[in-house]
């Protein structure tokens, strides 16, 4: 699991082109961190600092550069597994981008064409990569039929013997038609989930029969289920007969597949120590095999090591894309740790079991022992797969319950990305406009960024890893509603201790005051200012998002009689007003406590109820007036990043004998030299 809400969040509070290779119409850029490279759409694009990296042992070095070759050599993966006519999108886009007469650039058209490449791109598909619906041209089909027209064939994805009017036509239906491949995860109740989702993990199957296939695998009384369906796409074929297609080496991407586990190989050999080398081996075997049994022995030995100082994520992990919650997208992540920040997690750590023994839930949905809890703040060095342009800022792994309850988790906060995110925000008229008053503001500036990385570290540490489900409930009982449920579980328990004395008797809190300023940023995002990320009309789609809206509408209307939290009208514009912070906080328990109950007994109907009833309408007048204000403040409610260039020097015997770090890539320019290596 993993926090993908970034911006908002901290809004409150807050590799071989060279120079000369890059292409017209993008911004060169220094080589210095944290520079805002583009902003386009609803997007803006920045780069991330990986301070400490030159500090690192040649050995660290080069194994950050061979995990991080890795974790580039998936990209194809994703773009697949979202949409099967991404591929064939994209490479058209760029070879129409890389020909393109420089004289008619400035046109209209080209500039909207421009602006599409771009936002594909970032969603790394045609569906924008939070609202999940299909992104609308700006260009006209004209241009677009013009410019492959004037394209070198060689340069066009063509398959041998094609013409260039079925490439037309393809794209012409795909981009260009509303109807067809609308949402690329649907969530809407009463729909079948899989014939009205555009992405890629099913062909040929509706949900009654996906459901059916995998119902028949799953075992009530295993106690160590495997993650069934997590790596393969589910298709029907012309007899009629329903198959998984295996993600590994020989079966499907078998080619991306090939290319990670060479560069896995590469790092296996310069691993940190024989622990480290294991997980790198029983990855490889894994990618191998395709065997399930293999993933959970390789999750099992990621879990356990709190030893290397440099760690990494490859691999078919969460499931955000699949509406059933199943099927696992293709993501990567290098990063190492940051010790001096990790004392702070290393306290939540220690204090795991205070935690989970206080929790304001049923004591029969309590771990009686809590295990193998580890937390780190860590540096990213590189992002991949569908952490990549944009990413989380915490993860919290693995995923399967047993694992979780055997052997405990492992969880992350990326601290120089939120710190990116935290400098990108400084000073842009956001608080002035929407946080209801002096009081609000100074608490937020004061304490915000400190609340928002405790909060992550609560959600990551504990929130996914507390509490425990009753024997013989799976963690797929909740279907399309689990990943808000198991979201806003995590989100709720770190709300409710945020505010509780024992933050500050540890040290983690300043003062007992300073959980205000989470609060109130949470409320307001949960209740308005999220709204600026979906469009006039639409219903929350995003499980993160439903579960902020699900939570803080919750709570505002429990508290309604008492005034707890108020939407107040000042000079014509609508905010949010806390009046009492404390009763907040009982309200955050007492839904956390029915949050947990629904997870533990596997409550298909109680999930449902939570999330249809406060999770997914939207107030269209509230919307409306929230997208009038934040237009005006010309922000972009999404951010992602360029990744560092890591440059390996060699010596006159061709041996590594050091490797540089460069920030000088652009936004496209990044991405066409991914395609080109």
């Amino acid at each position: 699991m993993r926090i993908k809400y970034t911006f908002f969040i901290l809004l409150l509070y807050i590799t071989i082109l060279s120079a000369e290779e890059k292409m017209p119409n993008q911004t060169t850029v220094m080589n210095t961190p944290n520079y805002i490279v583009d902003q386009f759409a609803d997007v803006q694009i920045l780069r991330y600092e990986v301070p400490g990296f030159e500090d690192l042992s040649l050995q660290e070095k080069k194994l950050i550069y061979f995990l991080s070759e890795a974790s580039l050599k998936g990209r194809d993966i994703l773009f697949d597994q979202n949409f099967k006519h991404n591929l064939l999108i994209r490479n058209t886009l760029e070879a129409i981008y890389t020909s393109y007469d420089l004289k008619r650039r400035n046109t209209k058209d080209f500039k909207a064409f421009e602006v599409y490449l771009k936002r594909v791109l970032f969603s790394n598909g045609i569906h924008h990569h939070y609202g999940m619906e299909k992104f609308k041209p700006e260009f006209s089909t004209s241009f677009l039929v013009e410019a492959i027209a004037m394209t070198p064939t060689d340069k066009l994805p063509l398959k041998e013997g094609e013409i260039k009017n079925n490439l037309i036509n393809t794209l012409l239906s795909v981009m260009f038609d509303s109807s067809v491949a609308a949402k690329r995860v649907n969530q809407a109740e009463g729909e079948d989930l899989i014939l009205t989702s555009a992405n890629n993990y099913y062909d040929g199957v509706n949900q009654v029969e996906v459901e059916a296939f995998y119902d028949k695998m799953r075992d009530p009384k295993d106690a160590t289920p495997l993650s069934y369906g997590l790596n393969s796409r589910l298709v029907k074929n012309e007899k009629g007969e329903v198959f998984e297609e295996i993600y590994k080496l020989g079966g499907k991407y078998s080619e991306q597949i090939q290319q990670i586990i060479y560069w896995l190989s590469k790092a296996e050999g310069v691993a940190e120590n024989s622990t480290q080398k294991k997980i790198i081996s029983s990855l490889i075997e894994f990618y191998e095999t395709g065997d399930l049994k293999t993933f959970d022995e390789y999750s099992i030995l990621w879990v356990k090591d709190d030893k290397s100082k440099i760690d990494f994520l490859n691999g078919f992990i969460e499931t955000y894309g699949d509406p059933l919650g199943m099927k696992a997208s293709w993501e990567a992540i290098v990063n190492f740790k940051n010790d001096e920040a990790t004392k702070r997690t290393d306290i939540i750590s220690e204090n795991a079991q205070w935690f989970e023994d206080h929790s304001p839930i049923n004591p029969l949905f309590r771990k009686k022992k809590v295990k193998g809890v580890s937390a780190k703040v860590i540096t990213v060095a590189m992002l991949g797969g569908d952490c990549y342009p944009y990413t989380p800022i915490g993860i919290n792994l693995p995923n399967a319950n047993w694992i979780r309850q055997q052997y405990g988790s492992k969880s992350v906060t990326i601290e120089n990305v939120t710190d990116a995110y935290e400098k990108a925000s400084q000073g842009n008229g956001f608080n002035e406009e929407f946080i209801y008053g002096e009081e609000e503001i100074a608490r937020k500036l004061k304490y915000g960024s400190i609340t928002s990385n405790l909060h992550t570290d609560l959600h990551e540490c504990l929130g996914h890893g507390s509490g425990q489900m009753l024997p013989g409930v799976s963690q797929e009982e909740l279907k399309a509603y689990g990943a808000t449920i198991e979201e806003a579980r995590a989100d709720l328990f770190a709300l409710y201790y945020m505010g509780d004395e024992k933050l500050v008797d540890l040290g983690l809190l300043p003062t007992n005051n300073a959980y205000k300023a989470e609060y109130y940023s949470y409320m307001m995002n949960g209740l308005m200012t999220q709204l600026v990320r979906i469009n006039p009309g639409d219903n929350i789609e995003e499980s993160h998002m439903r579960n902020r809206q699900m939570i803080a509408k919750w709570v505002y209307k429990k508290g309604q009689k008492d005034t707890i939290v108020e939407l107040v009208n000042k000079d014509g514009k609508t905010f949010v007003k806390v009046n009492d912070y404390k009763a907040l906080r009982t309200l955050f328990g007492q839904l956390l406590s029915e949050v947990q109950r629904v997870k533990s007994e596997g409550d298909y109907e109680g999930a449902k109820s939570l999330v249809e009833n406060y999770a997914v309408k939207v107030d269209a007048k509230l919307h409306t007036e929230v997208l009038e204000r934040y237009k005006k403040l010309n922000l972009a409610p999404y951010k992602g990043f360029v990744n560092p260039l890591y440059i390996p020097i060699y010596n006159d015997k061709q041996e590594i004998v050091d490797i540089e770090i460069r920030y000088t890539d652009g936004f496209i320019d990044q991405h066409l030299r991914y395609d080109k290596h």
